[in-house]
């Protein structure tokens, strides 16, 4: 049975602030450092959580980033104001983008952030469509 209670952390993306993109992935990065989480599952959520939290500064227009801290799992859940995630099936291809010419100078945009969230976390639920936004969901086990 799941442990009720744990530790929760929320985050705001700010669309504004490039230079903050990726501190929330980096602040429960440490905080799972500090509660002794293996190494290898912190570096599966820091990876995911990353490249989520960076999809909804670049495509999302900012968002919210979640997490809960379990006894048995991790629950982050990132969710964004954009216009919505229109081929979901092709967007999780490895090299599929829409970022702009800008944000790939910039080193970003290389159509891996999905694939790589696929591939780091336990369960991922994507809730998305045209005008909607964008909301995720991704779990880890710690057993």
């Amino acid at each position: 049975m799941a442990e009720k209670s744990g530790m929760h952390m929320e985050y705001d993306i700010n669309k504004e602030d490039f230079n903050s993109a990726g501190e929330a992935s980096s602040k429960v990065k440490k905080t799972l450092n500090m509660l002794g989480v293996d190494n290898k599952v912190i570096k599966r959520v820091a990876i995911a959580m990353y490249e989520a939290e960076i999809n909804a500064f670049i495509h999302g227009g900012g968002g919210m980033a979640v997490a809960d801290i379990y006894t048995d799992k991790i629950v982050i859940e990132i969710s964004d104001h954009g216009k919505g995630i229109e081929n979901l099936e092709l967007a999780m291809q490895e090299g599929y983008s829409t970022a702009s010419e800008e944000i790939r100078m910039m080193g970003f945009g290389a159509g891996m952030g999905l694939p790589n969230i696929k591939k780091n976390v336990d369960e991922l639920d994507i809730r998305t469509g045209p005008g909607e936004g964008t909301d995720l969901k991704m779990t880890f086990k710690l057993n």
